[in-house]
């Protein structure tokens, strides 16, 4: 055989009845199964269908969509949260562009939940007309971004200090605002609540929670007793209990250890008690990574010269992240969906606010199939979004080839 013959490969083009014939109805009772399943999920789906837009009566979500999105934030104050979205979308652009296939996933995730959310069919009035404009605006700024991003006129390292200064203006000064200062008055937290909490507990947990990871495997792992047993009385202390634990410890157990008088407010604190949660899960994880490492790859390095940071910085933590990316995509969806816990905190986070919705009417107290059933519905948007952006990922970094 020649080269030419062993270097050409012919490209299979996929047929329908054929992969059918195939995979479906390659023996008499696959075929019946086949049949069967086909039966089965025709008439849930009808049934689902039917429900969905001529039995279910919507009206709690069509009457409080601004209650589902941001909680009681004040009207008059949306435009800070609408701008925190608009950095957060030219980033993600710009991220991509950049960064390309390692990106492009969560961008492209990003620009179609803000297209479905600009579309959805709620009752349209002049503000939630405003809001939808804004939202399909910034799918155009997802665009242009890439468009910056492609033009290789920003390097990675902007691009993150980009992130850094945006995260520290939407957290620190956009959001709470001021409490003298009459452009941007103080918004205190206990009025913020739906999706905006929750994706804030989300992602600053998912954030704070993977760097704290790492160090912890890393103690875990290392040479000097005192920081070997801290990291793992710390992991194993906090991987024994419950995350509702947690959340009450930070939440009721904290203020007796402060001085008298002081207040620790109480989204912080469920931010650090998710944080601390996450952390320890997500160092093991990291370990199970670093524990794939081959020992010759660090004896090779050694002898090259490298010190203990460059070869765990530059060799052994980019192939530990790489090898557990699909574990660490998982904690991430579990740690979104935990937030939903911090309702006994009495935070108005999406559950919650749904709680709310529901027992603001005794109307709609006889429509909380309708209302979980949307809540559902957006976390599993958001949950199947972050693995389908988690794959391209794995896709982008060749993991599981060689």
């Amino acid at each position: 055989m020649t080269d030419t013959e062993t270097a050409y490969t012919p490209h299979k083009t996929f047929k329908l009845f054929p992969w059918m014939r195939e995979n479906l109805f390659n023996s008499w009772f696959n075929s019946i199964l086949t049949i069967v399943s086909l039966f089965i999920i025709f008439f849930i789906l009808r049934a689902l269908v039917l429900w969905v837009f001529f039995f279910a009566d919507w009206s709690p979500i069509e009457k409080f969509p601004l209650l589902f999105l941001v909680g009681q934030y004040p009207r008059d104050q949306l435009w800070r949260v609408g701008l925190s979205v608009s950095l957060v979308s030219l980033l993600m652009g710009i991220s991509w562009g950049v960064w390309q296939d390692l990106i492009k996933g969560f961008a492209i995730t990003l620009a179609g939940l803000l297209g479905v959310m600009a579309l959805l069919p709620f009752k349209v009035d002049f503000l939630t007309l405003q809001i939808r404009l804004l939202l399909l605006m910034n799918v155009g700024l997802v665009l242009l971004g890439f468009w910056i991003g492609s033009a290789r006129k920003t390097s990675g390292k902007q691009v993150m200090i980009g992130w850094a200064v945006t995260a520290g203006l939407i957290v620190l000064v956009l959001l709470p605002g001021f409490a003298n200062i009459p452009y941007i008055p103080r918004v205190p937290t206990t009025v913020w609540g739906g999706l905006l909490v929750t994706m804030l507990l989300a992602v600053g947990g998912i954030v704070l929670s993977f760097p704290i990871g790492v160090l912890l495997a890393f103690g875990r792992r290392s040479t000097l007793p005192v920081v070997k047993v801290f990291s793992m009385v710390f992991i194993e202390t906090i991987r024994g209990v419950p995350l509702i634990t947690i959340l009450f410890m930070f939440s009721l157990i904290l203020t007796v250890f402060l001085p008298a008088g002081s207040r620790f407010d109480r989204l912080l604190r469920a931010l650090v008690g998710i944080t601390i949660f996450s952390a320890a899960y997500m160092a093991e994880n990291i370990r199970g990574g670093l524990q794939a490492i081959p020992q010759g790859q660090i004896e090779a390095a050694k002898a090259l010269g490298m010190n203990s940071f460059q070869i765990n910085y530059y060799i052994v933590l980019p192939q530990a992240i790489r090898l557990v990316i699909p574990a660490i995509v998982g904690q991430f969806i579990s740690l979104f969906k935990d937030t939903t816990l911090v309702i006994i905190l009495g935070i108005n986070e999406l559950l919650g606010i749904s709680r709310s919705v529901i027992n603001s009417s005794p109307e709609f107290v006889q429509l909380q199939l309708e209302v979980y059933a949307f809540i559902a519905l957006l976390f599993w948007i958001i949950s199947y979004a972050m693995s389908y952006s988690a794959h391209q990922l794995e896709i982008a970094m060749g993991v599981g080839e060689r």
